[in-house]
């Protein structure tokens, strides 16, 4: 109780601090999303319209889990706004990543394709286009491939070398199996979810803190990589729980995923101050976006006690205006990498993702009045 009203409290003073006005709930996030939605297409459109290139300054290397992660927040315009047009940029988007990747969906990284599989389950569910469940079918088979016995069991990270298990591959692997298993009914995807998740817990995730480690056995030492303590793999960790929850009804998933969730928003190393930590541009840009997305889809779980759904809703909210009132580069509508200050140099689409994260999650928890503790 007490560590929920510190936080809340944290959220209130950080608030303050950058003088914002009252929350003015949907229209205020509606309309930062769509103009993030708007900027990030008008900067990192490739030249022919098929990929989002690297950064704003012109350089146009393919990155194929940033665009992975494009296809999911096209996914978040459409299920905000109804507008079908984001559909048909994702779907274009898809087509692009096929063409940059060689014509072929599966590539070398197993943890690259299951987000590109998470957000083509999502774009088939929202509007029933087959082209991204076909994609989704080619990715699960191919992942499936990457399970095997070393350390234990897990999904490796990558083709070249299937004996470093890390949370990148293996809990969106849970998250992906889930989801197919609530969809399509298959026994064996959610046996291969709960062989997955526990083989995770028991090996990456502190019994102590409930803060998940990210790999074991990179350096083929067998060691844990406990210092890197990475913001996403946080949130994936809470989504793998929170969506075996859902699939078994099982209470203890809930219980792991609020203990996670609480972690972080109690680590000064994962959320100084209350704010999501800079990890820097490249890849680390990215990865409090996916954090804050899980976040918030506990927010919105009704399954959840009224007291934490609020406490996160918060943490959303208070990462939200410190970014949108110190972050966000005006008139281009840019986010960087730290969500305290703005950023003037050369800004990498991953960092811009995440703060596109950020505001279409605000927007998805609609208005907040007041804060309140009871």
């Amino acid at each position: 109780m007490m560590l929920l009203k510190s936080l809340i409290l944290m959220g209130y003073v950080l608030v303050s601090q950058v003088q914002v006005g009252a929350d003015r709930g949907a229209t205020r996030w509606n309309a930062l999303a769509d103009s993030l939605q708007q900027s990030t297409r008008a900067t990192y459109l490739s030249s022919g319209g098929n990929y989002y290139i690297q950064d704003n300054a012109g350089d146009t290397t393919f990155h194929y889990w940033w665009n992975a992660h494009m296809v999911d927040v096209l996914v978040d315009g459409y299920l905000r706004t109804q507008d079908r047009t984001y559909l048909t940029r994702a779907k274009r988007l898809l087509e692009g990543i096929y063409g940059m990747n060689g014509n072929r969906y599966p590539n070398m990284f197993y943890d690259d394709m299951l987000w590109l599989a998470l957000a083509s389950l999502r774009a088939y569910e929202a509007g029933g286009d087959t082209t991204f469940l076909d994609a989704v079918d080619i990715l699960w088979n191919d992942i499936q491939t990457g399970i095997n016995e070393h350390q234990g069991g897990g999904v490796a990270w990558r083709k070249d070398q299937l004996t470093y298990k890390n949370t990148p591959a293996n809990a969106p692997a849970i998250v992906l199996a889930c989801r197919l298993y609530m969809h399509f009914g298959r026994t064996e995807d959610l046996q291969t979810a709960i062989a997955l998740y526990d083989w995770l817990k028991a090996t990456l995730v502190d019994p102590v803190s409930g803060l998940v480690w990210d790999g074991v056995n990179r350096q083929g030492d067998g060691r844990i990589d406990k210092d890197w303590l990475f913001t996403y793999n946080q949130g994936i960790f809470m989504e793998a729980a929170h969506a075996l929850y859902h699939a078994t009804k099982d209470a203890h998933y809930l219980e792991d995923a609020l203990r996670t969730a609480d972690a972080a928003l109690g680590s000064p190393i994962i959320s100084p101050k209350g704010i999501l930590r800079d990890e820097g541009q490249g890849d680390g840009g990215l990865f409090k976006g996916i954090l804050i997305r899980y976040l918030a889809q506990l927010a919105r779980d009704m399954d959840v006690q009224t007291e934490k759904r609020y406490q996160y809703t918060q943490f959303v909210h208070a990462n939200a205006l410190v970014a949108a009132n110190r972050a966000v580069l005006r008139p281009g509508m840019l986010v960087g990498p730290d969500w305290n200050e703005k950023h003037a140099d050369v800004l990498a689409l991953s960092s811009q993702l995440s703060g596109l994260m950020l505001f279409e999650a605000r927007a998805s928890l609609g208005k907040i009045n007041e804060i309140k503790i009871n």
